[in-house]
């Protein structure tokens, strides 16, 4: 309403306005100038983005900027999608090959053809076993289910064995290079992946069923990780002092959900680090794996230094996870798979977003209205299928008691389009896997206490199709509040105040994302403070994390590994071993608790060696925490959004050391440093004769335990809640195993005198965006978020 009291409205003279006053005279002499110009207004449009004339270059000196997503509101770019779901729809495919070493390898090779164990007339040649261990896999397209889209190659251990050789052997010459040869090749991947949109939304629609609005998003997010990735070395003096080693071979398993961003993120920021690539896409998405590699090659990755081997899930997938030559693995997938994939091997370095179970707050001072729209979009966008969706709507007795926002919540997900991905018209569109249990069980099964406001249905002949349902009455610590179901079902859960939908949420075992509606300032300082995820959103829909803006990434089951978010400043500098170099010349004064701390180190030691490395440790850390890790960083500056990116301490930290020498004393005085900087609470694991560390007992916030390795790994189930366990020596598979089965991450990188590297391990991060405008009226943003 406010510019209907501009000097310049009509609306402001109305009611005073009489002939011949001064109001009528302005009013009249503004019209008549109105008139004048009429034939002069242009009635099109000012956005001028036409996804038919772009052109994609590299821009190698340009600093980061996000891909602008297609606008559909612009009839020449409705006009190109048409085309490209028009070519896609009834396209052909041969046979996808594997890759290894430069050479394409299918089933129909004249090396190979020859087939092993013949089958039957009757049996398809999905079933049959070729040399080498080859078979033959099938692509299907969920909208049209029975029918297979295309084949694809899957490799056998022979050639798992052959593709992890060519991967040893490339690694090196591509970690030769510099970081600006890397740093100019990614963003050539940037280019390529632009002037190749309309392919990927098209390939994501065959393979994903995804609709346009959902797949050219990702696609603008795989354009960023290759740029944004590219630049994520470029941080100068803060880490001169140390030099980067690569970890050798990365084995990138992506998920079907996000075909497109998630794989490519990997695989490029795996190549940025220096390290060589073995892709496994997954099994229904593998025609898009196979169109992300084929950009990537163009745009002048090596062959070598990027293999693409689809194998089966069975023993052919375990020897490529479980092969020592694998240096790392990035999984995004479930907490299962992460978890098998640490019991086949418990040394594994693995780096995985796992699943969620994610909950949008709704107080009563919330503006209810968009708070609806919010919860639709988080809840089925995709059907539903994305680990940060919004699987349960925890609401303020208020608000769930109103008759009137229960109706407009279910007519407007009933109002979702339900039908074909090639309809562009869909909203929901088929699920790309069969229900499996848990899914099946929420979408045709009532707990106690719960009854439908929306009871979702089999659409027609296709079993991946499915209408969205939402649950009424969901209680805490049942089965729907506790279990990730991973498609179209939202369910209700009553609280009696902010505090009890908090513990409801945060009563989970995941930490992924969260969201809260209210208007009430106080509310959001709460929530924000005791939210238990890695991103959490506030007045706004809670899926589709942008990077650098919100990069993304979990906490407790949701994440394994040290958790840098994807997206984000640390996810590349964790694909590489950091060596101590040099003494950090980055310093400033340690506070006062980690001066007394590094006082009473250096007494204990009586080194002249230990001064001048704790003295440039301490001086370190305290210049990475007061420059980076204590602020809040908000580099996108987006009108009308605060998108914060914090640390926060991790609750606990055990270390585990044998100070049988100075390196390793060194090592533990550090440790000591970075987490009392950090104010992390640190419990000390040493071996029982190493009572000549007593005076720690007088420690703030340090515990000490005298232990052998076995009672240590006994002590890891305990309910101390060790998030990170800190290593300092040579230990068992047994404790790792252990660690492991209690979910807490293993850090056993070097210690380094570098805040800027060594910090990370004591921290968790989060991302923090929070919608400040209201209808359009924009708020300069600000970091009031500490």
């Amino acid at each position: 309403m406010d510019e209907n009291t501009a000097p310049e409205n009509f609306l402001r003279d109305l009611f005073d306005l009489e002939p011949g006053s001064p109001a009528w005279a302005r009013q009249r002499d503004r019209f008549l100038a109105a008139f004048q110009i009429v034939d002069q207004v242009n009635d099109q449009p000012r956005r001028t983005q036409d996804r038919h004339t772009e052109q994609h270059t590299a821009h190698l000196d340009q600093p980061f900027v996000n891909e602008p997503d297609t606008d559909w509101s612009l009839a020449a770019n409705r006009a190109w999608l048409d085309k490209v779901i028009a070519r896609w729809r009834d396209r052909t495919f041969e046979t996808i090959p594997l890759q290894i070493g430069g050479q394409l390898i299918t089933t129909s090779d004249p090396q190979i053809s020859q087939i092993e164990n013949p089958r039957t007339s009757a049996e398809s040649a999905e079933s049959a076993i070729y040399p080498s261990g080859l078979s033959l896999g099938a692509g299907h397209d969920p909208s049209r289910s029975g029918q297979t889209a295309y084949h694809y190659t899957l490799a056998g251990k022979e050639l798992v064995d052959r593709a992890l050789a060519v991967a040893v052997e490339a690694q090196p010459a591509w970690a030769a290079r510099t970081v600006a040869e890397r740093r100019a090749i990614l963003l050539h991947c940037a280019a390529e992946l632009a002037r190749r949109r309309g392919d990927l939304i098209g390939v994501m629609t065959l393979d994903g069923a995804k609709t346009a609005p959902e797949a050219d998003p990702e696609v603008s997010e795989a354009i960023d990780m290759a740029r944004y990735y590219a630049h994520s070395l470029d941080l100068g003096d803060a880490i001169a002092d140390c030099r980067m080693e690569p970890l050798g071979v990365v084995a990138v398993t992506p998920p079907w959900n996000f075909p497109l961003a998630i794989p490519a993120g990997g695989v490029l920021a795996a190549l940025m680090a220096g390290n060589s690539v073995i892709l496994k896409p997954a099994p229904e998405a593998v025609l898009v794996g196979w169109q992300i590699v084929q950009a990537f090659w163009a745009a002048g990755v090596p062959k070598d230094a990027l293999q693409f081997l689809p194998c089966p899930d069975n023993e052919v997938g375990q020897a490529l996870i479980s092969d020592p030559r694998v240096a790392a693995v990035i999984l995004t997938g479930s907490a299962q798979t992460a978890r098998m994939f640490l019991d086949w091997r418990p040394d594994l370095p693995l780096f995985a977003e796992t699943s969620g179970k994610n909950s949008l707050i709704i107080t009563a001072l919330a503006d209810r209205d968009q708070a609806i729209k919010d919860l639709v979009r988080s809840a089925f966008g995709h059907n539903g299928q994305k680990c940060s969706a919004a699987s349960l709507a925890i609401c303020e007795a208020e608000v769930y008691d109103d008759a009137t926002f229960r109706r407009q919540l279910r007519d407007a997900t009933e109002s979702l389009a339900v039908g074909s991905a090639w309809d562009t018209a869909s909203r929901i569109t088929p699920l790309t896997q069969l229900p499996g249990d848990a899914l099946r069980r929420a979408l045709t099964t009532l707990d106690e206490g719960e009854e439908w406001l929306l009871e979702p249905k089999q659409i027609g002949d296709n079993p991946l199709l499915w209408s969205p349902g939402i649950k009424l009455g969901v209680r805490p610590g049942s089965f729907f509040h506790q279990t990730e179901c991973f498609g179209p079902v939202l369910g209700l859960m009553r609280a009696d105040d902010l505090d009890q939908a908090i513990e409801y949420a945060n009563d989970t075992p995941f930490g992924l994302t969260s969201g809260l509606h209210t208007l009430d300032e106080r509310e959001i300082t709460e929530w924000q403070e005791r939210i238990e995820v890695g991103n959490a959103y506030i007045n706004r829909h809670m899926t589709g994390a942008i990077v650098r803006r919100q990069p993304f990434g979990g906490w407790k089951d949701s994440v394994f590994g040290p958790g840098a978010k994807a997206g984000g400043p640390n996810y590349v500098l964790q694909l590489a071993h950091w060596r101590q170099v040099d003494l950090p010349q980055q310093r400033a004064a340690p506070s006062p608790p980690v001066a007394g701390l590094l006082a009473r180190c250096l007494a204990h030691l009586a080194d002249p060696r230990a001064a001048e490395v704790l003295h440039a440790s301490a001086g370190s850390y305290a210049w990475a925490w007061q420059t980076h890790f204590s602020q809040a960083h908000d580099p996108s500056q987006v009108y009308g959004e605060r998108n914060v990116f914090r640390y926060q301490p991790c609750r606990h930290v055990l270390v585990r050391c044998e100070p049988v020498n100075l390196a390793s004393q060194f090592g533990l005085c550090q440790v000591m440093l970075a987490a009392r900087t950090c104010g992390v609470h640190l419990t000390v694991s040493l071996p029982p004769a190493a009572q000549d560390w007593a005076w720690l007992a007088g420690e703030d916030g340090v515990r000490v335990v005298y232990e052998d390795e076995k009672h240590l790994a006994d002590r890891l189930s305990s309910k101390d809640g060790y998030e990170r366990l800190r290593i300092l020596a040579q230990v068992s598979l047994d404790l790792r195993r252990a660690a492991n089965r209690a979910h807490i991450a293993v850090i056993d990188a070097p210690v380094l005198a570098n805040g800027r590297l060594e910090l990370r391990w004591y921290l968790r991060e989060q991302a923090i965006s929070h919608t400040v405008h209201r209808y359009g009226n924009l708020i300069q943003p600000g970091l009031s978020m500490s």
